[in-house]
């Protein structure tokens, strides 16, 4: 994605540079952290700034905060306050623990997620607590902020195309303009929220559940964060599963190459199945389709389509059709939203966009996209200067004119707190087993990140799914389905070189 907020549009791990890296250790001073406690109570107690509390599927939902040093090499200074969500076990049989869940981004808030998941996470229910939080830095945990709602609609909508001087100049602006504000409105937490920091936060976790080992599940950037909770505290590591995995050792250019390909076949995957049954409402053939988006991005610099008091822009329009790529149950809405963009009308895909975004009908934001760059940047030293940028753009819109772009580099060029390379090692030898699921038609985390994660842990096992979209475990597939509660509620492995055809 070629934008100012491009990092929150491609979920990725934290960049890295080639400089020599500390790497991650094992906690000193004991085997975990100092354990704290949560008052479980009622979900209406944890809400959003906005004062928005998160929805509840039943009653039974309880959510609680837990109190963390803000920084860990001082724990007798400041604090900060993590929210958490649980869901109690169901099941009448042996309670095996709790099981946490991170679903990634980084920013994504575990509070309002796990709610929404509690559905498809029914088998795992019946045995285990199932328990979620706001990182630290994410929305309830003093989440970051960089401004204003009509400030954050400047950001969002900035436009991409054409990649010349003058677009690099607006967006080399606009990231000063989003780096200043942050700093302005979050310094405080700013240089505490990198990866290490909340590994050590979900230790605290864990010993505040009652739990002697940590039974995890993370999806996306939770894999990063998996990975350097199991390196920390290896004999601390439960059953662990892997979803979605990054490898943390990629530089920014690496990283924003190999999503730009992750997202252009994802779409080329989409338009073929638009097309093949000569309906579709794009265009009646792959060249006819591919040419019509290309077309209408083209316009949309020129003059966004109208949508009650906004505007949908080419950076919008493209914010939309990556969001809709990341699973395959989204193609059928795509194809209505570019149809109806198309025919100039822009709600739908404005409507992805926001969602992508964390925007909210009344205007307001979630940290979606402002706890993304806080937490990426920190977690690397690589300040990529102008010709590095350049280079990666170009040889990003060489793979693709929709997706390419200069990454997440240029925001982290000009963030107001240094980052540091410490989470970019990760070897959790010692651990118990590690299941890692990688998708050969990930847009996001591309397959190629799964078997070099495997193989950066010492302790995980590699399973293939086949099919599209970002996820495995909560993809539709069974087998993947099959095998990840296997290994959790039974402790069975998969087998090396386990495959699951696509959903």
């Amino acid at each position: 994605m070629r934008r100012v907020l491009a990092a929150a549009l491609l979920v990725g791990a934290a960049g890295c540079s080639t400089a020599p890296a500390q790497p991650v250790t094992q906690a000193a001073g004991g085997p975990s952290e100092a354990a704290g406690q949560v008052d479980w109570g009622p979900c209406t107690d944890i809400k959003r700034p906005d004062g928005e509390p998160p929805a509840r599927q039943d009653g039974s939902v309880r959510c609680g905060k837990l109190t963390v040093p803000l920084d860990y090499d001082k724990p007798g200074g400041d604090t900060i306050e993590l929210a958490l969500i649980k869901l109690p076990a169901t099941g009448k049989g042996q309670r095996l623990g709790s099981m946490v869940f991170n679903f990634g981004g980084p920013g994504a808030s575990g509070v309002d997620t796990l709610d929404q998941a509690a559905k498809a996470l029914a088998p795992l229910r019946t045995r285990y607590d199932l328990v979620s939080f706001d990182p630290r830095g994410v929305e309830r945990s003093s989440g970051v902020r960089c401004g204003s709602g009509a400030e954050m609609d400047r950001f969002t909508a900035l436009d991409t195309l054409p990649p010349d001087d003058e677009t690099h100049r607006q967006s080399a602006q606009m990231n000063k303009q989003f780096a200043a504000l942050c700093q302005q409105n979050s310094g405080k937490i700013l240089p505490y929220v990198g990866t290490v920091n909340a590994a050590r936060d979900m230790d605290r976790i864990r010993a505040a559940v009652g739990d002697p080992k940590l039974n995890y599940v993370g999806m996306s950037y939770g894999t990063q964060l998996g990975a350097v909770y199991a390196t920390l505290y290896p004999k601390n590591v439960g059953r662990m599963v892997l979803d979605a995995p990054l490898d943390p050792t990629v530089t920014f250019e690496q990283r924003t190459l190999a999503q730009t390909r992750g997202f252009q076949q994802a779409y080329e995957s989409f338009l073929k199945s638009c097309v093949k049954d000569g309906s579709c409402a794009v265009g009646k053939d792959l060249a006819t389709a591919n040419a019509n988006v290309e077309n209408l991005m083209n316009e949309l610099t020129a003059k966004p389509i109208k949508v009650g008091g906004r505007d949908l822009t080419q950076g919008l329009a493209s914010t939309g059709v990556a969001a809709a790529l990341y699973s395959e149950l989204t193609w059928p809405f795509l194809e209505q939203a570019l149809g109806d963009a198309l025919k100039g009308r822009g709600e739908a895909l404005l409507y992805l966009a926001d969602s992508y975004t964390g925007r909210s009908e009344d205007g307001s934001y979630s940290t979606q996209m402002t706890s993304f760059p806080a937490i990426t940047c920190v977690d690397t030293a690589e300040r990529p200067d102008e010709s590095v940028l350049r280079r990666t753009e170009q040889q990003a819109l060489k793979i693709s004119p929709l997706f390419g772009s200069e990454g997440s580099g240029g925001l982290c060029r000009v963030w107001p707190v240094k980052g540091s390379d410490q989470a970019r090692h990760v070897n959790a030898t010692g651990s118990a087993p590690i299941v890692v699921i990688g998708g050969r038609g990930d847009p996001a985390t591309p397959y190629e990140w799964a078997p070099r994660l495997t193989a950066q842990l010492r302790t995980a096992t590699l399973v293939t799914y086949e099919g599209e979209g970002h996820g495995a475990y909560l993809s539709g597939s069974k087998c993947v389905q099959g095998l990840v509660d296997g290994y959790l509620i039974n402790g069975k492995v998969p087998q090396k070189g386990a495959t699951c055809p696509a959903a």
